[in-house]
């Protein structure tokens, strides 16, 4: 029997990769996706998959329209992707990000018991709850502490599912994500900002890299990678918690000089207040310019998980290193400048 699966979020990065590992495992594929942009599909085209993917029309604040959405699509798998996902927002817009991104989950929570209680779901939580880390290497049993509207909202997001488990008997599970990036990230992401920086300045259509912090430390992995411990986590017959992660660290200034290098530029650092002129033509130096705009009110300095209970448990191993990482996301960027 061909299973059906629902995906919120369905037009993002990793709702872009779950989609094509899905097809290719013969599911169909449903999205619920609020038409508020007019590109819609871009990240669904660019992997050849927007004819396969099922779009319904609804919305994560409006329970109703999940509920249709589940009753039309007759999903035996929910994989709830959707949230206002960028942390930096969510200083500016706290409400709207508890809402879309925190109580939208009860809310999808509420639409399965009601709909199909059979059915199995998977929240997308993230390691920013982890925030001011109490731990060096965080693991499921790390205490949280978010530093920002954002990982607040998760961590609701994250306890209710918890609680829908425990109280309803619901096989929900949530996957515990640290960073994941691919040539499919949003241009507000540092990383994706980067790769698309250096490559228009190359190009002479930008002409300076301005970023914030560039000792924070990420665990950053490859999105493709993770929507596969996405699934594995679904089929399980018992419902967990995962963190899925790499277990290595680099700064965003490593991130840079791995990407320049690939690019074939040398960096030159700028102090805050120094002028620069973003690449030098006689020396093909890259004038990196540090902006405390860019800072975060509350920064979380250092993430690194500890994926030992997805190796154990799923079998889950990342495929992608971090330079083979850069090198993707570096390699898309100078493609999508030139065309």
């Amino acid at each position: 029997m061909t299973k059906h699966a629902l995906i919120t979020g369905v037009t993002g990065q990793d709702g872009a990769y779950l989609s094509q590992l899905l097809l290719n495992k013969g599911y169909e594929v449903y999205g619920l996706i609020a038409r508020r942009g007019t590109d819609t599909q871009g990240r669904l085209r660019e992997l050849g998959i927007a004819d396969q993917v099922r779009l319904i029309d609804g919305d994560l604040i409006d329970l109703s329209s999940m509920i249709r959405a589940l009753e039309k699509s007759k999903a035996t798998e929910v994989y709830n992707l959707g949230a206002q996902s960028f942390v930096g927002t969510s200083w500016d817009q706290p409400l709207l990000t508890a809402e879309v991104t925190g109580t939208s989950v009860v809310k999808m929570l509420e639409a399965i018991r009601i709909a199909n209680p059979e059915a199995r779901f998977y929240q997308a939580s993230t390691s920013e709850m982890f925030g001011q880390i109490q731990e060096s290497i965080q693991s499921e049993r790390t205490p949280f502490h978010p530093r920002s509207p954002y990982g607040v909202a998760k961590l609701y997001g994250h306890w209710i599912t918890v609680n829908y488990r425990e109280s309803f008997g619901l096989h929900a599970s949530s996957g515990i994500l640290f960073n994941h990036e691919s040539p499919l990230r949003g241009t507000e992401f540092v990383t994706r900002k980067i790769t698309l920086a250096l490559a228009r300045i190359l190009h002479g259509q930008q002409t300076i890299l301005e970023l914030g912090n560039l000792d924070s430390k990420r665990d950053w992995g490859f999105a493709g990678d993770y929507v596969r411990a996405m699934w594995m986590m679904v089929q399980n017959d018992q419902p967990e918690d995962y963190v899925v992660a790499t277990g290595q660290t680099w700064t965003v200034r490593t991130f840079v000089e791995m990407a320049a290098t690939h690019a074939g530029f040398k960096l030159e650092w700028e102090g805050e207040n120094e002028n620069t002129q973003g690449i030098d033509r006689n020396t093909g130096k890259v004038i990196v310019k540090v902006n405390p705009a860019f800072y975060r009110p509350a920064e979380v300095d250092i993430l690194i998980g500890d994926p030992s209970k997805a190796n154990q448990k799923l079998g889950w191993k990342p495929e992608v290193d971090f330079e083979r990482l850069v090198s993707m996301m570096m390699e898309a960027d100078l493609r999508r400048v030139i065309s």
